[in-house]
């Protein structure tokens, strides 16, 4: 169990900051990159969680915790860690699969907008996105778990599905239409 008994360290005050593992590296390193990726995407979905359901509220705190589990993953980059694992993908799958089944098939890309909470949550997906990117480049680099990566591609299509379904099931989605402004 993790233990925190202070807060600061000064240990990274010369730009170097170390993993789960003891291993120090620059606080640039792509590694890095991808935790703070992850990180500023829990913290945009604690921000959504303050004015949704509390069945959204309950389904946004298992995946926050999900997204620790994944600080985890990618801070231990060998050995004995924790790591995302597949049945934590398939419990995202089958979200995906409740909320989009109430919701009308789309004919055009969804601008971001719509109520608060929608248009913050498209915020946060694109910042899984990102993070999912960032995941991807270090695994250009170093291996990482794989998990990680299907974890974070489905988070972002499940964070556009309540999107639509925080826009009235998607009865208030505004729908690109090209060329309009012409």
């Amino acid at each position: 169990m993790v233990k925190i008994t202070r807060i600061y360290t000064r240990s990274g005050d010369r730009g170097h900051s170390s993993l789960g593992d003891g291993t120090r590296r620059k606080k640039s390193d792509v590694r890095f990159e991808a935790i703070g990726n992850v990180d500023e995407a829990n913290a945009y979905l604690g921000l959504i969680s303050v004015d949704v359901t509390t069945k959204l509220q309950k389904l946004i705190s298992k995946i926050q915790n999900d997204l620790f589990d994944l600080g985890a993953d990618l801070a231990v980059p060998h050995g004995e860690a924790l790591r995302i694992d597949s049945s934590q993908v398939e419990f995202i799958e089958k979200q995906i699969d409740l909320f989009n089944a109430a919701l009308q098939p789309l004919d055009s890309f969804v601008i971001p907008g719509g109520s608060k909470s929608s248009a913050l949550m498209h915020v946060a997906r694109t910042v899984v996105r990102r993070a999912e990117r960032s995941i991807v480049q270090l695994n250009e680099y170093e291996l990482v778990n794989v998990n990680s990566i299907k974890y974070l591609n489905r988070l972002s299509d499940l964070l556009f599905v309540w999107c639509r379904y925080l826009n009235n099931n998607g009865k208030d989605d505004a729908l690109w239409i090209p060329g309009k402004n012409r």
